[in-house]
């Protein structure tokens, strides 16, 4: 049976349609996706994101632990910051992307939710020799984003809130919040290339703020947004998906995450296996491409060289509803991932013309400043 968040029927009534999404019965579009994806690029969406997991890590060997865990630098991360970091196996495969939540006296580690049982047990297994505690808060808590350049406006002036400070909030910061009587933890993040904020609180009052944050402002102000436009949100400034760029068979430097890989800090689980393919350089890597043939490039298609050889597969692509052309990207050999390479990807059984261009597609407007 496909596993729903607390705001399950809030969907239903709001008129969503449903589909099963990682084991989960997710709302992925209300209004339509295009009008979802405009609605964050240019005002606010509300996000339900309860299904993804959230885990506590505390104890005297906390960051410890962590640093033996994952790709990033956590000590480098103060408290009241969060980081993007990536779990990965011995070999450099990645487990999963995660971000990691530093706040006073232990660390929130947000995962993918179709990988939540997976990386409880990853964190688990790993946690030995650790004086470390976990806690898996995925049920206890619900998750909300509110995302676009609008979504910070509509924030602070929210009645009812005391969220007046959230202006002077760094991009990656953290703070702990009221909201509507409710205690909410609020982080300046997000993936879909906009400024927005992330919100963690009970999941009883999941409902109530589901429909004050969609009544904020005017009337239309903030747009219930489900997983298509997610994802076309997040395809345009080319963050990765994972099951898409990144997975257990894809190291970072294949998925130009290389920036996330802090080889420097100490020994962590794959930082042999990472150090030798940084060293030799990888023999494959994510391209980002435009159609110059007719066709659009969808996920899993093959990509062929110009002499016909197989030797990649695309890994997202859809027409990008901001630039307003069909894009994708695609897993090839490294010499064929250069701006300007060109190669053919396999559609509908005939090849259509596709050129390497600079990724991202869409530059992100965080506010950082």
């Amino acid at each position: 049976m496909l596993k729903r968040t607390p705001l399950f029927e809030a969907h239903r009534a709001a008129g969503a349609r449903m589909v099963e999404f990682g084991g989960w019965e997710m709302p992925v579009q209300y209004s339509g996706i295009i009008e979802e994806h405009h609605a964050v690029r240019q005002g606010a969406g509300l996000f339900d994101i309860s299904h993804m997991g959230r885990f506590m890590v505390r104890g005297p060997h906390a960051m410890a632990f962590l640093q033996h865990v994952v790709t990033c630098d956590v000590s480098a991360i103060p408290i009241g910051q969060s980081s993007y970091g990536l779990l990965c196996k011995p070999d450099g495969g990645i487990v999963d992307d995660i971000f990691i939540y530093h706040v006073p006296d232990e660390f929130l580690v947000v995962v993918n939710a179709a990988n939540r049982d997976k990386d409880w047990a990853w964190l688990q297994e790993h946690a030995r020799g650790f004086d470390v505690e976990l806690e898996d808060r995925s049920e206890r808590w619900a998750m909300l984003a509110l995302q676009g350049p609008a979504a910070e406006a509509l924030l602070v002036n929210a009645e009812d809130a005391e969220t007046a400070e959230l202006g002077n909030l760094p991009f990656h910061g953290v703070a702990l919040t009221s909201m509507f009587g409710v205690n909410v933890l609020i982080a300046r993040t997000g993936y879909t290339g906009e400024d927005g904020f992330e919100l963690f609180f009970d999941a009883p009052h999941a409902e109530m703020l589901w429909t004050r944050l969609l009544a904020l402002g005017a009337p239309g102000s903030v747009k219930p947004c489900g997983l298509g436009a997610r994802d076309s949100l997040r395809f345009e400034p080319c963050l990765a998906l994972y099951g898409h760029e990144i997975s257990e068979t894809i190291n970072p430097y294949e998925a130009r995450l290389g920036w996330v890989v802090k080889l420097d800090k100490g020994d962590f689980v794959g930082r042999e296996a990472l150090a030798a393919i940084k060293a030799r350089g990888p023999a494959r890597r994510l391209a980002g491409f435009e159609m110059v043939g007719r066709g659009i490039a969808r996920s899993d298609y093959p990509v062929l060289a110009l002499s016909g050889e197989r030797v990649g597969h695309v890994t997202s692509g859809m027409p990008a509803p901001t630039l307003g052309k069909p894009l994708g990207i695609a897993l090839v050999p490294t010499p064929l991932s250069a701006e300007g390479s060109e190669f053919d990807v396999l559609i509908r059984e005939k090849p259509a013309r596709a050129r390497v261009i600079k990724m991202p597609f869409y530059k992100p407007r965080y506010k950082k400043a």
